[in-house]
């Protein structure tokens, strides 16, 4: 059976991206690009907003506010292109132009549910805010891991990560500072049908 890893990059204030950041929020460093480098493979998971971004990029569009790639988000890319990715959309249309990207128009929860039950390797998404809070609510999510980088965007964050999730209670699984100031953090999640706290026993 296939494990499923929600896997974000934040900032410490929980957004996804900041209007005028670059990748990484500029902050990455040797220790985290190593680690990076060390993780091991895995089919991405992602719908048709992070394709369209992502595929960009991979095509030769810079990120707005930058003239060119810095090499960690070339690299980055790049890697992403030779994985496999599974993208649900009901806008996209087959074939899909980047590399080892396969289109699934049926329901997200439904065919990860499946894919989890025949598959044996690591599923694990990138970007994706809807998908990845529809997964959530769905009970399907086994790992779900969190990379914070050190900057507040108050004024310019964009995609805010926990917008309408459910209450959701985090078991610490693994912990790690990059660099000095990177945090990483892994939970096995469990969603809660109501604070533990609001129905005496």
């Amino acid at each position: 059976m296939s494990e499923l890893l929600v896997d974000f990059i934040t900032s410490l204030d929980g957004c996804a991206s900041g209007e005028g950041w670059p990748g990484f929020w500029g902050l990455e460093g040797p220790e985290y690009l190593a680690w990076l480098g060390e993780q091991p493979g895995a089919t991405y998971l992602m719908g048709a907003n992070t394709y369209r971004l992502m595929s960009g990029f991979a095509a030769g569009r810079v990120p707005s506010g930058q003239d060119e790639f810095r090499p960690e988000e070339e690299a980055s890319v790049d890697e992403l292109g030779r994985a496999s990715k599974v993208v649900f959309s009901s806008s996209l249309e087959a074939p899909l132009t980047w590399a080892n990207s396969t289109l699934v128009r049926d329901d997200a929860v439904g065919a990860v549910r499946a894919m989890k039950a025949s598959g044996t390797g690591l599923l694990s998404t990138i970007g994706s805010l809807t998908l990845c809070r529809s997964l959530l609510r769905a009970g399907l999510v086994d790992r779900f891991r969190v990379v914070m980088f050190p900057v507040i965007t108050g004024a310019t964050g964009e995609e805010r990560i926990y917008d309408g999730y459910p209450d959701v209670a985090l078991e610490m699984t693994d912990h790690r500072t990059f660099d000095g100031r990177i945090q990483l953090a892994e939970y096995r999640p469990r969603v809660l049908d109501h604070p533990p706290l609001g129905h005496p026993a």
